[in-house]
């Protein structure tokens, strides 16, 4: 099994999100530049007509990219960090604050750098007219709205991506979902072992942070491996994978990982708990339905015989004493060695009229 080190992947998610944020605000600011050029909007007291255009643009994007790229590392590695256990309230109101920030910061490098490298003008001179916009014409104000909309349509859409799992914004937004859609999929159902015992010692609050803690860091070895999180249901979490030879790979990779984040809390656990979690995982691969649901309470909903059955395998690991199963759907889409998987024959599901191949895998 590939073996990384510890955050890199997501390390690397995290530097891909954040170069899509720049690029694509360099785009649309590249884009709503032209079109304020072509219709006459700019205005020649702050850009003057007769400078090279092509310096002027590259100059202008290159402040928009640099600041682009810091706004994305505050967004999503820092302040989701930083506010990841505040209230929504407090959430927003922080975010809020600092993209205002960022706005002014990003309309002062390009004004600033155009009258000095463009315009010819001193640094003090340069300045002098910035203060001289600000306060006499209101040119920040003018300016702040566009960049407030842009920051505020990223956040709608790292929330629902956050919501309903990466790269879900794109195809909700074009109206995928809403009709139902087929698509293969290789889904994990994973919980929680000897959750009823550890309930009753820990008592109903203790248990819950005890699941919370638990979810946390399995989730950072499902992100690791480009897993995309369905839903949390008590100490159950339902990750799920494009079908393909490579997803199901990653699909065992992020057991491992999974495994290797709860060893690294080992004494944090058990000095807090006085429990180690373990657990147990079922993974099945097939078609599945895809649709968004409700009226006052829209959700997006995965149905098919799929799932049932990777939950009926996840099932099956109390039932024949294993950690991990998988159907035979996944060890012909794994192609593992032998020495790998131990075939547990024909395995009677609950709920299920036919018998299953089921394996053990052996990680």
């Amino acid at each position: 099994m590939a073996k990384t080190t510890n955050g890199s992947k997501i390390k690397r998610h995290e530097r891909k999100v954040i170069l899509v944020i720049a690029l694509s605000w360099t785009m649309v600011d590249f884009l709503f530049f032209l079109w304020r050029k072509g219709t006459g909007l700019l205005s020649e007291k702050y850009y003057s007509p007769d400078v090279n255009f092509t310096r002027e643009v590259l100059l202008r994007e290159l402040n928009v990219f640099i600041i682009s790229l810091i706004i994305g590392y505050f967004l999503v590695s820092v302040l989701r960090n930083y506010l990841r256990n505040s209230s929504l309230w407090y959430n927003l109101f922080i975010k809020t604050l600092i993209l205002i920030g960022f706005a002014f910061l990003m309309n002062f490098f390009i004004y600033i750098t155009y009258e000095w490298l463009i315009a010819g003008n001193t640094i003090g001179r340069s300045f002098e007219k910035l203060a001289d916009n600000i306060f006499q014409d209101r040119w920040l104000l003018k300016k702040m709205p566009e960049w407030i909309i842009l920051f505020l349509g990223t956040l709608l859409a790292m929330e629902v991506n956050e919501k309903y799992s990466r790269g879900v914004f794109l195809n909700i937004m074009l109206g995928k979902y809403l009709q139902p859609t087929e698509e293969r999929r290789i889904i994990m159902f994973l919980d929680l072992k000897d959750s009823t015992p550890i309930a009753e010692k820990l008592g109903h609050k203790e248990y819950f942070k005890f699941i919370r803690d638990f979810i946390f860091y399995i989730s950072s070895g499902f992100l690791e491996n480009d897993g995309r999180i369905y839903q949390y249901v008590g100490d159950e979490v339902v990750v799920w994978w494009p079908e393909s030879k490579t997803n199901a790979r990653k699909a065992v990779d992020s057991l491992l990982s999974a495994r290797k984040e709860l060893n690294k809390q080992m004494n944090r656990f058990k000095r807090k708990y006085d429990h180690f979690p373990e657990y147990k995982a079922g993974i099945h691969t097939g078609m599945v339905t895809v649709g968004q649901v409700g009226i006052v309470k829209k959700d997006l909903v995965m149905s098919g015989d799929a799932i049932n059955t990777a939950a009926r395998i996840r099932t099956a690991c109390t039932e024949t004493n294993q950690k991990y199963l998988v159907s035979k759907d996944v060890v012909d889409l794994l192609g593992m060695e032998e020495w790998q998987t131990e075939s547990l024959g024909p395995v009677d599901l609950k709920g299920k009229n036919q018998v299953l191949e089921l394996f053990a895998l052996k990680i």
